[in-house]
């Protein structure tokens, strides 16, 4: 029978042993239904999902629902939107709760007085050019300044097929900053023409994923087994889609036969009430998701199909550790 520490060496299994003790629980929350940009595949306006709750707006309910949250075994709130930094008062109310993670598009800073240690996350979606056609601004050149040599905010570089070739570009920018980042791939959830990927741009940015973690560790927060899931789909043989995914309303999970999945994960809507279906949206084709968070989750609540062999547990052990980090549950 293998078992954990059949397969690893002494230095494996200590990592093994830290990311074990984490027991993550997270959930999301829709902030607010509002936000100061409107992105082109912005899967939150794509879906409609700001009409589809009205924003709650008594500061006692959302503190009595985040109490409630905490009981019901939460560790992790991950706060989007809309834009959270609209409202920085529900943001305090999570972080001085339980460890939360924001994330945004930069343009409002954060201000570190009242959120010392908060985990930003600032959304970026390419080069300028990308940035103006996608989200009608250059946030980068309003986000870098917001947030030079924050240790406790990094780069959401979603990439866009027409960013290959081009990645270095910007993980130099972010470097150079004294930032963090993390990749993942645009879904295009609103069929901007040319922003399609095709397989063999996939196979590309998957190499060009592989060579920036080479050439840039100490910025880059990632893993080539990640990069290689989120580019193909697949995981030991196995497709990502809806019969697979973690990252679903368990109020709403109806899937026969049930999957692994994310242990009382809900995402909530600004009302407070209304559960929208996934970490996403719900009128997002699953077979076409990239989202980065969903394909980490999907490894790491496969832990057992991964104890095939030493580096099939190796895989996942770098998956969880990265996920943990990006959630700063353990150091970067």
């Amino acid at each position: 029978m293998k078992t954990v520490s059949s397969l690893l060496d002494q230095e494996w299994f200590a990592r093994y042993q830290t990311i074990s003790k984490l027991n993550i629980r997270s959930s999301i929350y829709d902030v607010t239904n509002r936000c100061n940009l409107r992105c082109k595949g912005c899967f939150f306006f794509s879906s409609g999902e700001d009409h589809a709750a009205k924003e709650e707006m008594d500061p006692e309910k959302w503190a009595r629902f985040i109490d409630s949250e905490k009981e019901r075994g939460v560790n992790l709130a991950i706060l989007i939107g809309g834009e959270p930094t609209l409202c920085l008062d529900r943001v305090e109310m999570f972080n001085n709760r339980m460890p939360s993670y924001c994330a945004t598009n930069g343009l409002i800073k954060v201000p570190r007085d009242r959120f010392p240690d908060m985990i930003v996350g600032i959304s970026l979606w390419g080069d300028e050019t990308d940035e103006k056609t996608l989200r009608g601004k250059d946030t980068f050149a309003v986000s870098s300044r917001n947030y030079e040599g924050d240790p406790y905010a990094y780069y959401l570089y979603t990439i866009t097929p027409k960013q290959i070739g081009k990645t270095e570009q910007i993980i130099k920018k972010i470097r150079d900053i004294g930032l963090k980042v993390h990749m993942q791939l645009l879904s295009n959830d609103e069929a901007v023409d040319g922003f399609f990927w095709k397989k063999d741009e996939l196979e590309g940015i998957c190499a060009e994923m592989d060579a920036m973690l080479d050439a840039y560790p100490d910025t880059v927060i990632s893993s080539k087994y990640y990069h290689k899931i989120i580019t193909t789909g697949k995981m030991l043989g196995r497709s990502f889609g809806w019969a697979e995914c973690p990252s679903v309303t368990e109020s709403l999970d109806n899937r026969n036969p049930q999957p692994k999945r994310l242990i009382h994960f809900i995402r909530w809507a600004s009302d407070l009430k209304t559960t929208h279906r996934c970490c996403t949206s719900a009128t997002r084709d699953c077979s076409t998701c990239k989202d980065g968070a969903a394909h980490m989750s999907w490894v790491m609540v496969n832990k057992r199909a991964h104890m095939r062999s030493t580096e099939d547990l190796q895989n996942w052990i770098e998956v969880y550790e990265m996920f943990a980090k990006l959630y700063k549950f353990i150091p970067w």
